[in-house]
């Protein structure tokens, strides 16, 4: 499996040398990656449908608990073959769509990396090996949606769903680690026995408010569902992989794979639950104003994810038997009229419902398969649509809390989307044909194949239930630790109240369609409730903290060094002072000190006169000079105390330091006051504070008793494994060997600063002199 993964990132970065081979009609061959991956999952089959699970082990970071570990189920199955499947129409379909397009190979790439990585996503078993390939999907989304990047729009788009999504990511990431410290692991397959225990856990509910939060940005829940409808600036090919089929089912999946772990509580279903129905029916209720046929599927997904979460947050055996199910469903109808909007798009260049009709006489096989997901879409016997419908009603039905008014709210939402399939399947090809519009071009063979093969698809599982029952739906319920043994999919229950409500939602449906019809002032009336919006809401949210940024940047950023140092300075003697307060004895310890010599004293007079010196003196170069003997100072210092290799070190870099100085400042006016009176009380006095502060920590590590472990080990072992007898030097070259280097490369660096700056400065003297 993880060969599988890898290929995608492989050829991805193989397009990156060769591409310029496949911007033409070999461009179609790259359809044979995901073809090859789809055949290669196609033989699990048998296993996964005799509830055999399919595991590999990677080591990766074990001591970390970290893991390459993958685990083919039923559910990881029907999103691999999704993903694969699919994504083998869209590749093929691109190859026509995009057909001599500059950077045709740059989107073929971008979408393999997206593939790799759905498919790492959906094969982890390891949550933080999940989290790598979920922000993968993120990034590679991003350069998909921002493809036509001369677009601001695009651009804008881009950027909206990276932020949402990348958002989402850290809070993955951070539920992802507090879920594995609880249980001790974080493979996924190794918590579901500790369930209990992870429950009973304090930090359970933040654990799954964290994950919560991923799903509900990557999955487009209310009030993160913004960036979708803004993604579908992105050419069709991204909006029908990426926004139908399998990246907004991310965090579909991520529910789905961790209810065994952390569902069956009040906490997580009532949340999924209320998240899921406002989701579902906001945005249901948003097609009805929309009339841009992108615009109208964008939102009816949305409608869809919602009823996803709404089933999962039911949290009983029909709902996960009607999620699981409901999932291939929404990815075949969804797709098909999304490439079927494609198409339209490339042949009348207009995406506007309420100038299409009549495109029946002239995209005949697109019209097909348009009418066809339609059908699907609105639950029609004998469509696998149908199937997924009556699942849904029977599980809200038989649900023991509010079954009428989650049943009543789940028919209004299929009735929203029912109209929603209507419009975008039916209506763009019925009636008669506009004027202008009789010499679109019949649309190519790959153009409109793909939607076919879906939509027909469609149709096949809805009448032959048996295909997909033991093979894909059986086994997703076997994951999630559901008996699959009473699933019985078939299109005929008899006269049922589940029946009924299929024909109501048809029929209703149906008076929808035909009596509200989808116009701009419609469109212009819902606009006038934007600022109500989550989207405008969070966006002023955003304006507001770019302001503040602002005032505060203008504040602390205002171009002056010694403001900035200052600012550090103050902040590290507040801080540090408050731990100070608390945990300092403030007693020292005379007996420690070594008595003074007359070196030491003379030395320290010499310090403190320099200091004096350079505070008040009027030149800057006598300043610098200042400084150096204050390092050079500091040199006899370690000299004094048997140091010569500290003393060596100090005394190079004060000679570089002084060197830099001289030579940066040499040219500068003597001196300039570039300060008043009050500036300079108050550095001294955050200058006295700092000293100070420095001076309490030296003599409370002073204070501190004297752990000789290492220094031990350092003298017993300096001659044994380094075969020195120099034990400093044998820190520095060996035990401490890298620090030794990034200080020599410090040095080094400095030097070739200086050798520049002197450079520099020979050739102005010769300029003058010639």
């Amino acid at each position: 499996m993880l060969i599988a993964i890898l290929i995608g990132f492989v050829f991805a970065l193989f397009l990156a040398f060769a591409g310029k081979f496949f911007k033409g009609k070999l461009s179609i061959l790259i359809s044979l990656i995901p073809l090859g991956l789809f055949i290669y999952f196609l033989q699990y089959i048998p296993s996964i449908a005799s509830n055999q699970i399919v595991t590999e082990s990677q080591q990766w970071i074990p001591s970390f608990g970290v893991n390459l570990d993958f685990r083919l189920d039923g559910l990881a199955m029907l999103f691999s073959l999704m993903i694969t499947g699919i994504g083998t129409l869209v590749f093929a379909y691109t190859s026509s769509y995009l057909k001599g397009h500059v950077y045709l190979d740059r989107f073929y790439a971008y979408l393999l990396v997206f593939m790799a990585a759905m498919l790492g996503l959906v094969l982890s078993d390891n949550i933080i090996s999940l989290f790598i390939f979920w922000e993968l999907t993120s990034i590679s989304s991003f350069f998909l949606i921002g493809f036509n990047n001369t677009n601001p729009d695009s651009r804008r788009s881009a950027q909206t769903a990276l932020a949402v999504t990348g958002i989402g990511g850290l809070l993955f990431l951070a539920g992802a680690l507090i879920l594995g410290s609880i249980a001790g692991t974080y493979q996924i397959s190794e918590m579901i026995p500790l369930s209990e225990i992870i429950a009973q856990n304090a930090h359970y509910v933040l654990a799954v408010a964290l994950i919560f939060g991923a799903a509900f940005t990557k999955s487009a829940q209310f009030p993160f569902h913004f960036w979708l409808p803004g993604a579908m600036k992105a050419p069709t090919p991204v909006s029908t992989y990426l926004h139908s089929a399998t990246m907004v089912k991310a965090g579909i999946y991520l529910l789905f794979r961790l209810t065994p772990v952390l569902g069956g509580q009040e906490f997580w279903n009532t949340t999924l639950l209320i998240v899921g129905a406002v989701t579902m029916f906001y945005a249901a209720f948003h097609t009805l104003f929309r009339t841009d046929l992108k615009g109208i599927l964008a939102y009816s997904t949305i409608a869809a994810l919602g009823i996803l979460t709404f089933l999962i947050g039911l949290g009983t055996h029909e709902s996960l038997l009607a999620a699981g199910m409901f999932i291939l469903v929404h990815a075949l109808y969804k797709a098909t009229l999304f490439l079927m909007t494609g198409a339209i798009d490339q042949g009348t260049k207009t995406r506007d419902v309420t100038v299409l009709s009549g495109l029946r006489k002239v995209m005949l096989p697109i019209a097909i398969a348009g009418i066809l997901a339609a059908i699907s879409n609105a639950g029609i016997p004998p469509s696998v649509g149908f199937l997924g419908k009556d699942l849904i009603y029977e599980s809200t039905l038989n649900f023991n809390h509010s079954a009428i008014f989650l049943t009543g709210l789940a028919v209004a939402t299929n009735v929203l989307i029912a109209y929603a399939g209507y419009v975008t399947g039916i209506k763009p090809f019925v009636g008669k044909l506009p004027t202008g519009m009789e010499h679109v071009d019949y649309p190519p063979l790959l153009i409109w194949l793909p939607p076919i093969i879906l939509g027909v698809l469609g149709f096949v599982f809805g009448m032959f239930p048996s295909l997909v029952q033991e093979s894909l739906i059986k086994p997703i319920l076997t994951s999630v630790g559901q008996n699959p043994s009473e699933v019985h999919l078939k299109i005929w229950h008899g006269f049922t109240p589940i029946l009924g409500l299929s024909v109501l939602t048809i029929s209703l449906g149906l008076l929808a369609y035909f009596f509200w019809k989808p116009t701009k002032s419609k469109e212009d009336f819902i606009e006038r409730f934007e600022k109500l919006s989550p989207k405008h809401i969070l966006e002023s949210l955003a304006v507001f903290f770019e302001k503040a940024s602002d005032v505060w940047t203008n504040i602390f950023q205002n171009g002056y060094l010694r403001n900035y140092i200052s600012v550090i300075i103050l902040f590290l003697v507040g801080l540090v002072s408050l731990t100070l307060l608390e945990n300092t004895t403030y007693r020292i310890d005379y007996s420690s000190f070594s008595r003074l010599t007359i070196y030491e004293v003379v030395t320290l007079c010499i310090m403190i006169m320099s200091i004096g010196f350079a505070v008040f003196t009027k030149s800057r170069l006598a300043a610098v000079a200042a400084t150096g003997v204050m390092g050079y100072s500091i040199c006899l210092f370690f000299v004094f105390y048997s140091a010569p290799d500290l003393a060596m070190t100090q005394f190079t870099i004060d000679t570089l330091t002084v060197i830099l100085f001289v030579l940066v400042l040499y040219k500068l006016p003597k001196y300039l006051k570039l300060s008043d009176y009050k500036t300079r009380v108050k550095d001294a006095v955050l200058s006295i504070a700092f000293g100070g502060l420095i001076s309490i920590l030296a003599l409370e590590v002073l204070a501190q008793p004297v752990n000789e472990e290492i220094s031990n080990y350092y003298a017993e072992n300096a001659y044994i494994l380094a075969h020195g007898k120099n034990v400093v030097n044998v820190i520095l070259v060996d035990f401490r060997g890298t620090d030794t280097m990034v200080e020599i490369s410090v040095l080094a660096i400095a030097a070739i600063g200086v050798f520049g700056l002197l450079k520099l400065r020979l050739k102005s003297s010769e300029r003058k002199q010639k």
